[in-house]
Parts: structure tokens; sequence; C-alpha cells
């Protein structure tokens, strides 16, 4: 009896498995396939939204004061100037002239430095852009807020509703979605990879990047707008974009294909790229080669001369940023020539954290909480093609573009290298701050050297 009971229970489950995936592949990846939504998304979106709006009217009714003390917190607790060091120690002159020859020297100018010390030890512009965006109103997730205190019954209902929501329902629902489009990856570019060179093999590969991209983007409830899309990456092109997580490359190629860059891995991400290269020309590169400078602008300078190949894309920041800034662009994209599309993209911190720490969570552990949240919202500006002009070196053609991208997606602008999350700053730069004040005091004729460099410190 029991036996039979176990293969009842077995077959039940296994007919349940079968409805299961059967609904996925009607509702969500038939539609994913071919670019169109059912409508289902944004019904989700839509009652989202008016709960989100729903606890914040709640919360902000509880406690009146304490949000006004966070929103004003949320905005940064030093204000600086953003002036450069000549025109702020021009301040702190002004009671006193400029000799006329030479170089100047007043006591007060340690007022300067003592004060930029204390900004940075509170708050400092680099830090801060490593940890996860801070939220003016909770969005029912406890990691985006901890110091969440209980406010009413119906508000506590509603924040249970949603937990069983997103771990029983969603995060079931996006696995599997994630599972199957990856799978399909493998095999798709795999099988795609036997045909010989032709229109049709590169058709059939960009076709299935997208398709599968596009249903793992359904596994996060992704909600992307496009903007501008008459400036879409062209081939042989280079597209560069801010970088907030791994993710980004899911945002991007659901709406065209690119050929990707990286160092060849092992294990699970060894085996996609692989596949993917079977089928379009990805620039993968082995350990060794990453550190031959020459080898790898090469490679891609050959790469972008072809006119028949994918755009490449690129995030020159090398690091993930928390979709509040843009920090400095390296400016080895920038000196492989041929023509620049820069791409902003910017989340709603709403419906939750995308950024990736890399330093404090794995990649499954970032998944996972990505699977959990409420949805992946995000805008996606296409901006006009830029070139190198006349005259204008690697550097300043990366801060130009870095500073359209930031205008453009509304965020900081900053000149900080992103590889400061795991580095220290590099004496190079301490030196040019202790080369600029020395110029101010001694004059500008004076040849900076060793000596100052001691005295400065």
């Amino acid at each position: 009896m029991d036996k039979v009971e176990m293969q009842d229970y077995w077959a039940l489950a296994l007919w349940g498995l079968k409805i299961w995936l059967y609904l996925i592949v009607a509702f969500i990846m038939v539609p994913a396939m071919f670019g169109f939504s059912l409508g289902i998304s944004e019904t989700y979106m839509t009652i989202l939204v008016k709960t989100l709006e729903w606890a914040t009217l709640k919360i902000q009714k509880a406690n009146a004061e304490d949000r006004a003390v966070k929103a004003s917190a949320s905005n940064g607790l030093i204000q600086r100037d953003h002036g450069s060091m000549e025109k702020e120690l021009e301040e702190l002159r002004r009671s006193r002239p400029k000799p006329t020859v030479g170089g100047d020297f007043t006591l007060s100018d340690c007022f300067y430095f003592c004060r930029r010390g204390i900004e940075s030890i509170v708050e400092d512009e680099v830090t801060q852009r490593f940890t996860s965006e801070e939220l003016v109103s909770w969005n029912l997730l406890t990691r985006t807020n901890n110091d969440f205190q209980y406010i009413s019954m119906k508000l506590t209902l509603v924040y249970g509703l949603g937990v069983f929501v997103r771990y029983c329902i969603l995060a079931p629902l996006r696995i599997t979605l994630a599972c199957i489009g990856l799978s399909w990856l493998v095999i798709g570019t795999s099988a795609v990879g036997l045909l010989p060179n032709s229109r049709i093999k590169f058709w059939l590969s960009e076709w299935v990047h997208v398709m599968c991209y596009r249903i793992c983007a359904r596994g996060l409830s992704a909600t992307i707008h496009y903007h501008n899309r008459e400036n879409k990456p062209k081939k042989g092109g280079i597209c560069v974009a801010n970088h907030t997580s791994p993710i980004d490359i899911v945002i991007l190629c659901n709406d065209g294909c690119y050929a990707m860059v990286g160092q060849v891995h092992g294990g699970l991400m060894g085996v996609l790229q692989r596949a993917m290269v079977r089928s379009c020309p990805h620039v993968w590169f082995e350990r060794a080669e990453m550190k031959d400078r020459h080898l790898v602008t090469k490679r891609l300078r050959d790469h972008v001369n072809d006119k028949t190949k994918l755009p490449i894309l690129i995030f020159p920041e090398g690091t993930c940023i928390n979709n509040t800034s843009v920090m400095m662009f390296k400016k080895g994209s920038f000196e492989i020539g041929g023509t620049i599309y820069p791409v902003a993209i910017k989340y709603d911190p709403k419906f939750g954290d995308a950024f990736w720490n890399s330093s404090k969570y794995s990649m499954i552990n970032y998944l996972l909480r990505m699977m959990t949240s409420w949805a992946l919202v995000c805008n996606v500006w296409y901006l006009p093609a830029m070139h190198q002009q006349e005259g204008e070196d690697a550097v300043q053609f990366a801060n130009r573009v870095k500073s359209a991208i930031a205008h453009q997606g509304g965020l900081l602008d900053l000149q900080w290298d992103g590889g400061l999350k795991r580095a220290k700053v590099k004496d190079s730069f301490k030196e040019q701050q202790q080369k600029q004040y020395s110029s101010m005091v001694v004059g500008d004729d004076f040849n900076f050297c060793s000596c100052c460099s001691y005295c400065c410190n």
C-alpha cells in the first residue's frame, strides 16, 4: 500500500512539474522569444507600484519627523564646494595681498587641508560608491532598511505577504527561467556554431543570443525603458557604458547583440564562454594575455576594423559602482580607435538594489538576492556616436565620454579610479596634488623634486 501511495505521490509531483513548465513556456518564454508581452509583467508592476506608494504613505504618516531627518541625511553629511584648490585658497587669503613676484605661503593654508581631511574621514567620495544606495523610503525589503520598526498591523501583514510572494512564488519561477535561459544559450550557440560561416549563421547567432537574454531578463522581472534607439551601437563600433552589475549585459543584450570582451574563466562561466564563441566572435583573453597591453589592443582593433562584426561592449570603469556615480574610465578602451557609442544605464532602487558589491557577496549570493527582490527596473539611454577630436588624447576623450554618460543618466561625474575599491591611492596622484600646491607657494617656475614631495608630506 505504501509503495502504491508513493507512486501516486511521484506521479502527482511529475504532473504538477509538467503543468508548471507548460505555463512558463506558454506565458513567459514564447513571448520573450519573439519580443512581446502578454501584459502580465505590466499588471504586476502596476500592483507593485501602488503597494509601495501605500506603504510609503503609511510610514510617512507614522513618523514624519524621522522621515525628514533621513531624507536630509541621504543627501550627504558633507556639503562640498567642489572648487579647485587655487580658488578655495584664494578665498582664505583674501585678507592678504599676493606678492607680484614668486609664490606665496600663509599659515591659513593649513585650514584648507584640515577641512578637506576631516571631510574625507567623515564622508569621502570614493568608499560610499561601493556600498548600497540609501533609500529615502522603505520598499518592504529588510535588506534596504535595517532600522525598520513596527508601524502598523496592516503594513506588517503586507510585508509578510510580500515575503511569501517573493520567496515562494517569484524565486522558484525566476530560478527556473534563469536555468532554462542559460541552458538554451549553451545548446543554441553550440548548435549554431556547427554551421558554416554565412549570413544565416550570423542571423541565427544574434537571434539565439537575444532570445536567451530576454528569457533571463524575464527571470528577473526586468522592466527596461530604452531611449533614443536611433543612436544604437552599429557594427564595427565600441559600446561603452557605466557599470553597476553583471546584469548590465543582460539589460543591453535585450535590445541587440554585442561582442563581449573578457578573461577566459573555468567552471560554468567557462562553459558559457566556449559555447558563445563558437557562434559569435567574442573576444576572450587568457590570463597571461591580459597582461600584454599591446596584444589586447591589437585584437580589439582588428575586431573594430572589421565592419561586419558586432560592436564590442566594454565597461571602462573596470568595476561595479553603486548606481549613483560614474568613476574614471580606463583610457585603454579609447586608444583602439573607431567610433564610440556611449550608453547610460540607471536603475530604480525603489524595486531592488542592482549594485553588486563583490567584496561582500559572491555571484551566486548576489543573483539570489536579485531573484528575491521585487523587480528590476531601469532606463537605458543611447547617446549619439562620439569620435576622438583632433589634438585630444585618450584620457581627455575618455573623460568627455564619461561626462556625457553621467549627465544623461543623472549620475555624479567623479574623477576617482574605481580601482580604489581594492587598492590604495597611487603615489603619482599624491605627487600631483603636492606639485599643484608647491607651484602656488614658490611660483610656477619652481622645479618640483623629491625635496618638495618630502616637505609637502
